[in-house]
C-alpha cells in the first residue's frame, strides 16, 4: 500500500512538473539600441506568435538600421518598417514589406504608457485585426484623470446597456405588463419582469463590448498614462523596462506633417539579452 502511494505521488509530482516550469519560464528580454539611447523590453510569454515572430525577425537583422518613423503627441512612436532604412528626408514611410500574424489580443495587456505592441491594417480590409510583427510602437499617451475615466466608460456603456434593455423590453411586453398591473396580477407581472430582469442582466455581463476598468487599469491610466481607445484592438505583446527617458526624448522630436520626426531616431539594433 505504501509502495502504491508513494508510486502515485511521484506520478503526480512528474506530470505536474511540465507545467510548473512552463508557467515560471522567464519573459525574453530585448534591448533596441538607438541614435538616441537604448530601449528595454520584455516579451509577454502569453503573445506566443508575437513573441517568436519579433524575435525571430529582431534575429535576422530585420529592425536594424531601421527609423522610429512615427512620432504622435500623446499618442505612440512607431519603427521597424523596412521602407525607412535609408530614407531621405521628407520621404513617406511605413509600406515596408509586412509580416502578418493572427491578433493575440489579451484583456490584462492593454495600452499603459510603455507597451509595446503591433500595428496593423484597419477594420475595412482587416476584419480579424492581425498584426504586421515586421513593424512596432511604444506607447505615449497622456494621463487621465479619474473622472475622464469615468465620462469614457460611460460613453462607451450607456449606449450598450441602452441597446441591450430594448431588445428585451419590447413595446410588446411593455403592453403585457401594463396589461397585468391594471389587472393586478401580481405571480404573472413578477414572472415576466424578473424574465427581462435576467435577459438584460445575462447579456450586459457576457458582452465584450463593453469597457470596465479594474483599479490597475485605473492606476496606470493616472499615473504614468495609457491610450485606453487602443485597449482590445491591437495586440500588446510587451512592456518597455528601462529607457523610459529615451521614449520621452524620441516622443518630444518635432515632427513633419507625416508624423516623421526632423531628425532621424534610427534602430542601431534589436538584440535579444535574456
Amino acid at each position: 500500500m505504501y509502495k502504491l502511494l508513494t508510486f502515485s505521488l511521484l506520478s503526480l509530482t512528474l506530470t505536474l512538473l511540465p507545467l510548473t516550469s512552463k508557467s515560471q519560464e522567464k519573459e525574453p528580454v530585448v534591448l533596441i539600441e538607438t541614435n538616441m539611447g537604448n530601449l528595454k523590453a520584455k516579451l509577454y510569454n502569453d503573445t506566443p506568435l508575437h513573441r517568436d515572430n519579433f524575435i525571430r525577425l529582431a534575429k535576422s537583422g530585420h529592425y536594424n538600421g531601421t527609423l522610429f518613423y512615427r512620432v504622435v503627441k500623446n499618442f505612440v512612436v512607431q519603427g521597424g518598417s523596412s521602407d525607412s532604412r535609408n530614407a531621405i528626408a521628407g520621404q513617406a514611410i511605413g509600406y515596408g514589406k509586412g509580416v502578418t500574424i493572427d491578433a493575440e489580443i489579451k484583456p490584462h495587456h492593454y495600452h499603459k504608457k510603455g507597451a509595446l505592441a503591433a500595428p496593423r491594417q484597419p477594420d475595412r480590409v482587416n476584419v480579424f485585426k492581425e498584426s504586421d510583427i515586421a513593424q512596432f510602437y511604444f506607447v505615449v499617451g497622456k494621463k487621465y484623470t479619474p473622472e475622464e475615466l469615468d465620462k469614457i466608460e460611460k460613453s462607451i456603456n450607456n449606449p450598450i446597456k441602452k441597446a441591450i434593455q430594448k431588445k428585451y423590453y419590447t413595446p410588446e411586453k411593455k403592453a403585457i405588463l401594463d396589461t397585468l398591473r391594471a389587472q393586478k396580477k401580481v405571480p404573472e407581472f413578477r414572472a415576466i419582469a424578473e424574465k427581462i430582469k435576467s435577459d438584460i442582466n445575462f447579456e450586459w455581463e457576457n458582452n465584450t463590448d463593453k469597457l470596465y476598468m479594474d483599479d490597475e487599469k485605473r492606476k496606470a491610466y493616472t499615473t504614468i498614462g495609457g491610450v485606453h481607445h487602443l485597449d482590445k484592438e491591437y495586440t500588446v505583446f510587451g512592456e518597455l523596462i528601462e529607457g523610459f527617458d529615451v521614449l520621452d526624448k524620441i516622443a518630444a522630436l518635432p515632427t513633419d506633417r507625416q508624423d516623421r520626426p526632423f531628425k532621424d531616431v534610427r534602430i542601431i539594433s534589436v538584440k535579444i539579452i535574456k
